[in-house]
């Protein structure tokens, strides 16, 4: 006897008798309230369980020997297809006209609606390959002036029809995939690609080429879940000069591993931006310019999940306070009433 009386001793849950024991109306709406505390907190603790979390290191970029994906989708809405041309350049000097890769055009018009569409590198060859023919055309003594300036019939089919292009207000799309080298260097969109004499046929001085532009989309790789990429619908709209806008990108190897154990390399960038307007005296044309460099150190996203074990302690630290917490309240708010009935009492039979 005196062992189990020594353990009823030390019970940490004493139960009253239950003819002590007392249900109130004010406990029975506490007890309510705690219950729907209690429902809403366990939902958030298995929601806040469920989500799946990213943690993020840093190390030095190892890749060596692969290539750079350039994803671009942009529209000039003052520029013709006819005219438009990409060329990219890196570090190494590699310079790079007829791209060998997916490149397209949608011709559009003033509305915005397409109207055709074209492969980018068969467009620059054709433009090489004609502005060949026309140096080779100089040669001649007998041409007359139109060839003594590389103009021949052909492309002054292509002015005839760039001129009507720019009358009817027709643009351009551009979208595809640049591969490049995975080295400093830069693309851009311009007029570059035109003979510089058929380019002042059409637009008589660079001050009249119009480079504005809307990018849609313009990334280094493969998306991943939460990628802000800075220059994704930027729109650049010229109103009056014209001029040269070049982006500075700083590009930042990345790595994403998902909770799947798959593993996504891909790369996300910052970017700052330059306008510079040009002036009738100046020979330069206008374009949009891409100058991209690569960080050293590489990012490495890991998504998680937070442990089972982890979940039951919060959500027993959660549970057990608001029932404690309801609880105490239950218990002042008793004492405070049972006073009141005890003085109203005394003063009655007073």
């Amino acid at each position: 006897m005196g062992v189990k009386q020594a353990l009823r001793t030390i019970d940490a849950f004493p139960r009253a008798e239950e003819h002590l024991l007392q249900k109130t109306k004010f406990g029975a709406f506490v007890s309510v309230v705690g219950l729907l505390i209690m429902v809403t907190l366990f939902l958030h603790e298995l929601s806040y369980y469920l989500n799946i979390y990213t943690v993020h290191k840093m190390s030095v970029d190892s890749r060596r020997g692969e290539n750079l994906p350039i994803h671009i989708n942009m529209t000039f809405p003052s520029l013709p297809c006819d005219v438009l041309s990409v060329d990219a350049i890196d570090m190494s000097g590699k310079h790079e006209v007829d791209l060998d890769t997916n490149i397209w055009k949608l011709r559009l018009n003033s509305d915005g609606h397409i109207t055709g569409t074209e492969y980018l590198s068969d467009l620059v060859e054709k433009e090489h390959e004609a502005h060949k023919h026309d140096v080779h055309k100089e040669h001649h003594e007998d041409s007359d002036k139109i060839h003594l300036q590389g103009i021949d019939e052909e492309s002054q089919n292509m002015i005839k029809k760039v001129k009507q292009a720019l009358a009817d207000g027709e643009g351009c799309r551009v979208y595809g995939i640049l591969d490049v080298q995975r080295v400093a260097g830069n693309f851009h969109l311009s007029v570059h690609g035109l003979n510089i004499f058929v380019a002042q046929m059409i637009f008589e001085k660079s001050t009249h080429v119009n480079v504005s532009h809307i990018i849609h989309d313009l990334s280094f790789g493969p998306k991943y879940p939460g990628i802000h990429n800075p220059l994704d619908g930027t729109s650049r709209i010229l109103r009056g000069t014209s001029g040269t806008f070049k982006y500075y990108i700083k590009v930042v190897p990345t790595e994403y591993r998902y909770i799947s154990k798959e593993v996504l390399p891909t790369n996300q960038f910052s970017v700052t931006e330059y306008f510079s307007p040009i002036h009738d005296f100046e020979r330069t044309w206008p374009a949009v310019y891409f100058l991209y460099d690569l960080s050293p150190i590489t990012v490495t996203i890991r998504e998680e999940r937070r442990s089972f074990l982890h979940f039951i302690t919060r959500l027993c630290a959660v549970l057990g306070g608001t029932f404690a917490l309801t609880g105490m309240l239950d218990g002042w708010m008793y004492k405070i009433l049972e006073s009141f009935t005890k003085k109203n009492s005394r003063t009655i039979v007073r």
